[in-house]
């Protein structure tokens, strides 16, 4: 069966949501690893299970839906069958007024999603991706989320930035940022600040030319190659060449998309 997979953006969500995704079929490969990006996953199961590992922690099998909390890790995503599920991406600050939970007692995990079962029933019919999202209706911004907003889009413009000068420009103290930003994004500041530099690193890989790794990590603040290698490793779990060839082996350029590790 062919893998069909849609995407959207949607623009009144944009603050919110990166996207809303529907997935179906029977992928090419075995299993695959999914790089942080900083961001919550919500995903209804319609199709067969799947199996997932976020990090170093334990297996867990959805079979009707699922929670990725904001993680620093890669997960592991392995379909027991045919995949068949809608998915939900919240941006950094929005899994709270997307999916009304508080996103830190989730962080680094993958647990079953509360909201998944009324979705689950109006997607079994005619569902689509405007049934998605119909039914995401954020609330109304807190001052600490605006704050948060603030400090996530000048860690995505520089994420080398100082997270000490950032609070200051934000009118607050550092440790008080980084106990509001956990409640909100459930991530501290510099955990994201990584994450981000690390997702523009991969969005800037061409992996069908030649890759110059030296280059390219200096671009992004590594000049250390050991450093660089470590991070990217906890980042995506293989090396840069690694995960060069396995994009290779398993997509054509059109289907490459950064921060996935096939596994054959």
């Amino acid at each position: 069966m062919e893998f069909v997979y849609e995407e959207r953006r949607p623009p009144k969500l944009a603050r919110f949501v990166e996207s809303i995704w529907f997935a179906r079929g029977r992928i090419d490969y075995r299993r695959e690893r999914i790089a942080p990006t900083g961001s919550t996953v919500a995903v209804v199961v319609l199709g067969d299970p799947i199996r997932l590992v976020a990090g170093d922690g334990p297996e867990f099998v959805a079979r009707d839906g699922f929670l990725l909390g904001p993680h620093d890790r890669p997960v592991l995503n392995e379909p027991l069958g045919e995949t068949h599920c809608y998915g939900i991406v919240t941006t950094a600050i929005g899994c709270r007024t997307i999916l009304g939970l508080r996103p830190a007692p989730v962080r680094g995990k993958v647990v079953p999603w509360p909201g998944a079962a009324e979705l689950r029933r109006e997607l079994q019919g005619n569902g689509s991706l405007d049934t998605v999202e119909r039914a995401l209706k954020p609330g109304p911004p807190s001052p600490a989320l605006l704050r948060c907003e603030r400090a996530v889009r000048a860690l995505e413009a520089d994420p080398l930035r100082a997270i000490a000068a950032l609070a200051r420009e934000l009118g607050v103290s550092h440790g008080h940022l980084d106990r509001e930003f956990t409640e909100i994004v459930g991530l501290t500041p510099r955990v994201l600040s990584r994450i981000l530099r690390l997702r523009a690193l991969l969005a800037a890989i061409d992996v069908y030319g030649p890759v110059d790794w030296p280059g390219l990590a200096a671009a992004y603040g590594w000049f250390d190659q050991s450093h660089f290698i470590r991070d990217f490793r906890r980042h995506t779990g293989v090396t840069p060449s690694a995960y060069a060839k396995a994009q290779r082996a398993a997509f054509t350029p059109e289907q490459a998309a950064p921060g996935f590790t096939p596994e054959m």
